[in-house]
């Protein structure tokens, strides 16, 4: 199972690393390294396993851009090679999703709080942005992270048809509809869903069944959870539920938000406490209830992935430069270490969709 490794340009990292994961022991064989792409601190494979696609983590680009850069898998297999790269149109891009039929690459720029979309050419290559937008709503009640908008994520649902940029510094969800084809968001209606104030939403994770939706507050350390309307884009708030033990006085940020593919799991990663919150979902509504508290094995996890099969979850411990590999239970969604791995100022994981 092919998954790739985002990360800082930092402490000897090789950019992005390539591994292949035994499905039956959890042990990860390196493929190659890609070094063409400064701060590749996200990644996104395509559907296929074909390309890959990375943003630039700077803003020393063409008016204060960093960059989404291309890159092909030889036979899906082999290591990444750089194809081309386009400026992200905005400052310090941080996430990027592909739409399932490689039409476009969706970019988020965290500090100047703009997304822009990107057509994606037949031989995988990156074209010009077609649409750029600002997000509204200028600031947070927190001057000291939310001084301005600060785009964190950009999420394609599973109907392909709408867009949710989760903003850390307005307490926003925006919600766009998206064309593929002629590479654009529209404001939809409702176009935005407001947050607790000073939550900071960061990810967002969309259950298999499309019924439910999970974002994760990076400053209040807590998941919330949404019903949502596949048909009309539109999210409800059913719960908000902390990832953190009671009692807990120290500082903590969140990170990544995890969906199991059987949907009967949700999982986030805590900065500070250095730990995995695992919860466990009510089939009906969707709501969460705790499974438990699972060190990270590292220091400051960040971003979190999944295996397609269910079997193994892998964290990227930024600041131990290790990730950390556990198996989980199908039974009751609880995690077991199986070890772990070297990589400098690792960031983000991202397997391949259906590998």
């Amino acid at each position: 199972m092919r998954f790739y490794v985002g990360t800082y340009s930092q402490r000897g990292s090789k950019g992005i690393y390539a591994f292949d994961l035994d499905p039956a022991t959890g042990a990860a064989n390196l493929a190659g390294t890609a070094d063409g792409v400064r701060n590749p601190s996200f990644v996104a494979p395509s559907h296929d396993g074909k390309f890959l696609y990375a943003v630039a983590e700077t803003n020393d680009g063409p008016d204060h851009s960093g960059a989404v850069a291309a890159l092909s898998v030889p036979n899906g297999t082999g290591a990444p090679v750089l194809l081309n790269q386009q400026p992200s149109r905005g400052s310090d891009p941080c996430h990027v999703s592909i739409d399932r039929h490689r039409k476009c690459a969706l970019v988020a720029n965290y500090s100047s709080g703009t997304v822009a979309v990107l057509p994606i050419a037949a031989d995988g290559r990156l074209l010009a942005a077609t649409t750029v937008i600002q997000d509204r709503d200028a600031s947070g009640v927190n001057p000291g992270r939310q001084e301005g908008p600060h785009a964190h994520s950009i999420n394609i649902d599973p109907s392909g048809r709408f867009v949710t940029v989760a903003d850390l510094g307005c307490d926003r969800l925006f919600v766009y509809k998206f064309d593929a084809e002629r590479g654009t968001l529209t404001p939809n209606n409702p176009a935005l869903v407001k947050t607790e104030p000073g939550a900071g939403p960061r990810h967002v994770a969309f259950a298999p069944d499309s019924r439910h939706a999970y974002a994760i507050n990076e400053m209040a350390s807590t998941i919330v959870t949404y019903a949502y309307d596949a048909r009309r884009g539109a999210f409800s708030e059913r719960q908000r539920i902390s990832t953190l033990p009671a009692g807990w006085k120290g500082q903590n940020t969140t990170a990544e938000v995890c969906v199991h593919p059987s949907g009967k799991f949700v999982y986030g990663t805590n900065r500070g406490h250095d730990s995995i919150a695992a919860f466990a979902v009510d089939p009906g509504n969707g709501t969460l209830h705790e499974i438990g508290l699972f060190s990270a094995n590292g220091k400051t996890p960040r971003g979190m992935g999944i295996d397609p099969t269910g079997t193994f979850l892998l964290t990227a411990n930024q600041d131990s430069d290790n990730l950390s590999v556990f198996r989980v239970s199908p039974a009751d969604g609880r995690l077991a270490s199986v070890g772990g791995i070297s990589v400098p100022a690792a960031v983000c994981i991202a397997f391949v969709p259906g590998a």
